[in-house]
C-alpha cells in the first residue's frame, strides 16, 4: 500500500484549528468532569528518547500549560531486565532541553509497587484475579483469536484463599521463573483480546535498578499504568493509538478497584522517512557499534539531534507543524530538516569555512602585506555586529569554486573569469599550477584589483560569482563530519520479504573531512552556538569525541534540501 507521506516545506502554515485532544479537554472541563488538567508523560527508562517522543512530550506538557494545569513526568519502570538509571537521567536531561520542566513531580511506577500489590489482593478477594500455572506459551495458545474464543485456564476458579495463598507466595520467592502468573478474570470470549484474562504480574527475579532485590514479582505494564495514573490524580491520560485496544482494560482496573479514574486519550504516532523509531532497533544499531552510541548524530534519538546541531525550538516547531492525528502519518525528513534551517536562519551568526581547499596566490597582491576586512555576523540583522577578518595575498577557497573547463552559466572561478571575494575584492584567474604526476590543479594564480575592497567596484562593473575564502596564513585547521540520513529508502523498517532494516543503512552517512580550513574566530567556536558557513550549510562544535584542543564541526544541516538517495553502485 503505497504511503501518504507529508511533506510540506518551508512556508507550511502552523495548524490553528484546535485538534481532538483540546475539544475532549474543553468537553471535560465544561461538564465538570473535572475541574482541571494534569497529565502526565510516562517514559520506559530502556533506551534514550527520539523524535516520536518529541511530540508525545509537547503534547503532554503543551495541554498542561495551556490549560493551566500539571504535568508528572514517571518513570514506567516495571521491567528489571532492560531498565537503567542511566537512562532516566537522559530522559530528564532531553525534557529540560525541549524546554519542559516537571517541577518536584517526578515519579516512579516502582515508588508503587506496595500499593499495585495491595491492589491485586483487593482484586484476588473480589473474585477478579487468580493464580495460573500455566506457562507463557500455554497462555497464549488458549487466547484464542479474532474468530475464535479463548480457553479458559483449569486453574481459573480456583478458591480465593488458594490464590491469595500462592500470591503472597509468589511474592515470597518459593516460585521460579514463569511457574505462575496472576491473571484478572474477565472474560476469556471478549472480542477484545486484552480482556481474555490478562496477565497481571509473573515472577521475574532480578534486582530492579530502584528497588534493588525486594521484589521478585513485578505488574504489568496493562495493571501498573492505569493505577500510576489513578495515584498520581492524571486527568488525561494520552497515550499512542496502539493502546486504543487497552482502554477498556484500563477502565476496567480502575473500575473493579473502584479508584480515580482517568481519562485515556489514544493519538497517533508518526513515521519519519529515512528513519526508524522503535528503541529496539535503535538499541540494536548501538550495541551492534554501527552508529556511534545513542547519541550519534544520524540517530533520530533526541541527544542526537541535540548533538548534531538541532535546536529545541526547531523540534517543538516540527511537532506543532505536524499537528495531532487519529491517522498515523508518514513524515518527509525534509520537513524537520527545513523547521532546523528556519530557526537557524535567523539566529546562528555567519562565518567563512573552505572544507575542501584550494590555494590561490594573489600575485599582484604586495608581498607580505596583511590586512583587517569588516565582516557581518548576520547579513540581516545588525544586531550581530560584525568582526575583523584576515585577508593576505595567499588564500584557499574550495575546490569546487574553480574548473579549468567549466560549463556555460558556470559562475564561479575560472581562467579569465573575475569573482568576488566576500567582503574583499574582486580576482580574475590568470594561470593554475597542477601536479605533475596527477594532472589535478592545486594551485591558481589570480590577480586583484584594489579598487574593488569591500567587494563593490567603483566603475561600475558588475561580476555574477561571490566566493567564500579564509586566509592561508590566519586559517585554523579544523575536521569537519558531514551527517546524513541514516537510511538509503523512505522505509527501512522489516518488509518480511527478507530484507532486515539493516540492508537499507546508508554506508554514505557519514563523511569526515579532515584538514578544512576555517576563520580564526572559529578557534574559539562555542559548542552551545550554531554557526552558519556561508554557502556550505548550518554546523555545530563537536565535544563529545575529540581530544583536547582538536576543532571538529558537524553538519546539522545544508542550505537547502539537496539530498537524494546514494547510488546503489
Amino acid at each position: 500500500m503505497e504511503k501518504e507521506i507529508s511533506k510540506e516545506g518551508n512556508n507550511a502554515p502552523v495548524k490553528e484549528s484546535r485538534h481532538f485532544i483540546q475539544q475532549a479537554i474543553d468537553s471535560d472541563l465544561a461538564e465538570k468532569r473535572f475541574d482541571h488538567v494534569h497529565t502526565r508523560f510516562p517514559p520506559e527508562p530502556n533506551g534514550y528518547l527520539h523524535i516520536g517522543h518529541a511530540k508525545a512530550i509537547c503534547l503532554d506538557f503543551g495541554m498542561a500549560r495551556e490549560f493551566g494545569g500539571l504535568c508528572n513526568l514517571r518513570m514506567d519502570d516495571t521491567n528489571p531486565a532492560k531498565e537503567d538509571m542511566h537512562y532516566v537521567e537522559m530522559i530528564q536531561k532531553d525534557i529540560r532541553w525541549l524546554g519542559f520542566d516537571w517541577g518536584d513531580r517526578l515519579c516512579f511506577a516502582s515508588d508503587y509497587y506496595e500499593q499495585l500489590y495491595d491492589w491485586a489482593l483487593a482484586l484476588i478477594r473480589k473474585g477478579k484475579a487468580y493464580v495460573d500455572d500455566l506457562n507463557a506459551e500455554e497462555i497464549r495458545r488458549n487466547r484464542g483469536s479474532l474468530t475464535e474464543p479463548g480457553v479458559e485456564s483449569p486453574y481459573r476458579n480456583r478458591s480465593v484463599e488458594e490464590n491469595l495463598d500462592l500470591f503472597q507466595r509468589m511474592r515470597a520467592g518459593e516460585f521460579k521463573d514463569g511457574e505462575k502468573v496472576l491473571r484478572a478474570r474477565i472474560d476469556m470470549a471478549s472480542p477484545n483480546l486484552n480482556l481474555r484474562d490478562p496477565i497481571m504480574y509473573r515472577i521475574q527475579r532480578m534486582a530492579h535498578y530502584r528497588t534493588g532485590d525486594k521484589w521478585c514479582i513485578y505488574p504489568m505494564y496493562d495493571f501498573a499504568h492505569g493505577q500510576s495514573d489513578s495515584i498520581e490524580g492524571i486527568t488525561h491520560s494520552m497515550c499512542s493509538l496502539e493502546f486504543e485496544d487497552h482502554r477498556p482494560l484500563y477502565d476496567w482496573f480502575c473500575r473493579e478497584l473502584g479508584i480515580f479514574h482517568p481519562r485515556q486519550i489514544e493519538f497517533a504516532r508518526f513515521n519519519l522517512t529515512y528513519s526508524i523509531m522503535s528503541k529496539r532497533k535503535l538499541l540494536q544499531l548501538v550495541e551492534e557499534g554501527r552508529v556511534d552510541g545513542w547519541d550519534d548524530p544520524r540517530m533520530p534519538t533526541l541527544s542526537g539531534l541535540r548533538r548534531r546541531g538541532y535546536t529545541p525550538e526547531s523540534v517543538r516547531d516540527f511537532c506543532d507543524r505536524i499537528g495531532v492525528s487519529k491517522r498515523p502519518q508518514w513524515i518527509d525528513m525534509a520537513l524537520l530538516e527545513n523547521c532546523l534551517r528556519q530557526d537557524l536562519e535567523h539566529k546562528a551568526p555567519r562565518v567563512m569555512a573552505v572544507l575542501r581547499p584550494l590555494k590561490v596566490t594573489i600575485r599582484n597582491y604586495p608581498q607580505g602585506q596583511e590586512e583587517m576586512l569588516v565582516a557581518n555576523n548576520h547579513p540581516t540583522d545588525p544586531s550581530f555586529g560584525t568582526r575583523m577578518v584576515p585577508f593576505s595575498g595567499t588564500l584557499f577557497i574550495d575546490q569546487e569554486d574553480f574548473m579549468e573547463h567549466p560549463p556555460k552559466k558556470y559562475f564561479r572561478l575560472t581562467p579569465g573569469q573575475e569573482v568576488r571575494l566576500r567582503y574583499a575584492y574582486f580576482i580574475k584567474c590568470e594561470d593554475v599550477i597542477k601536479d605533475p604526476a596527477t594532472g589535478e590543479v592545486i594551485e591558481v594564480i589570480c590577480t586583484y584589483d584594489p579598487m574593488t575592497k569591500g567587494g563593490d567596484s567603483p566603475d561600475g562593473r558588475k561580476v555574477k560569482g561571490t566566493l567564500h575564502w579564509v586566509s592561508a596564513p590566519h586559517a585554523v585547521d579544523a575536521e569537519v563530519r558531514l551527517y546524513d540520513r541514516l537510511f538509503t529508502v523512505e522505509d527501512p523498517e522489516d518488509h518480511g520479504d527478507g530484507h532486515s532494516f539493516l540492508d537499507f543503512l546508508n554506508s554514505q552517512s557519514l563523511e569526515v573531512l579532515k584538514g578544512c580550513k576555517v576563520e580564526p574566530v572559529l578557534a574559539s567556536a562555542d559548542p552551545d552556538v550554531r554557526y552558519q558557513f556561508e554557502r556550505v550549510g548550518y554546523f555545530v562544535r563537536e565535544t563529545r569525541t575529540v581530544a583536547d584542543g582538536e576543532l571538529v564541526f558537524n553538519r546539522a544541516a545544508s542550505l537547502k534540501d539537496s539530498w537524494s538517495p546514494p547510488s546503489k553502485a
